[in-house]
């Protein structure tokens, strides 16, 4: 299957703005485009309404199974060739969505783990910005087995990374300036006092506010090393 025929299916919605920032973080990386029909085409079903991943993890709401299920058969049924999940805390329940579909769900965090690997600086110490969810699964630990993984303090992931994302004037309220910014440069900076070598944005939402500009050390999109990794491959 060359470029052009691969078509991209985006199990989008948690939440709305990183989905939309994942599918333009697909155009970009898109190489050699010069019009239109250069671009792959992709299928996105932007479904807000899949219950919250952290909640459900603390045990505090719902399952978002059925709907992640449901969402996935979408794309599926719309022509996707491959799945991507633009949610880092959905990986949690990927395994079983898969076992609903018949094409392929993106693994993000086997393309991290490639990404980090090849780095030629010689990464040991990774620090995680990411919802407390994520941090209770050890999806990070699980899968990035061959790194040390660092963490805020406790008191630090619920008043800074957890606010930064779920407060009164989060990235969740469509807040992405100063507030949600100084919050994660926080607790960034806890982890760089810690000595780690590289941030990984452990969360979609965390990118849409703290930018590299905004660390003194590497900063680490997963979802751009996804999209990278899904348009380099044919």
């Amino acid at each position: 299957m060359n470029k052009q025929e691969k078509v991209i299916g985006v199990l989008g919605g948690m939440g709305p703005e990183a989905t939309a920032s994942f599918f333009y973080k697909l155009i970009h990386s898109t190489k050699g485009v010069k019009k239109d029909q250069d671009h792959f085409r992709i299928f996105i079903d932007n479904n807000p309404k899949i219950p919250d991943r952290t909640k459900a993890i603390l045990g505090e709401g719902e399952s978002p199974l059925p709907a992640l299920i449901e969402t996935a058969k979408n794309v599926e049924k719309a022509g996707a060739d491959v799945i991507a999940v633009p949610c880092i805390t959905s990986n949690y329940f990927l395994k079983e969505v898969q076992k609903e579909v018949t094409i392929p769900i993106a693994d993000v965090f086997a393309e991290l783990d490639k990404y980090l690997r090849q780095d030629p600086n010689n990464i040991k110490k990774v620090g995680v910005l990411c919802t407390t969810g994520t941090r209770k699964t050890e999806l990070f630990q699980n899968k990035l087995d061959a790194f040390e993984i660092f963490y805020p303090s406790p008191d630090t992931q619920k008043a800074k990374v957890m606010e930064a994302i779920y407060g009164p004037e989060g990235i969740k309220q469509g807040n992405i300036g100063n507030v949600p910014k100084r919050l994660l440069q926080e607790a960034a900076l806890e982890l760089i006092n810690a000595g780690v070598d590289v941030i990984i944005s452990g969360c979609t939402e965390i990118e849409l506010a703290l930018k590299q500009e905004d660390v003194t050390i590497p900063l680490i999109d997963p979802m751009q090393v996804l999209a990278e990794s899904l348009t380099r491959n044919t």
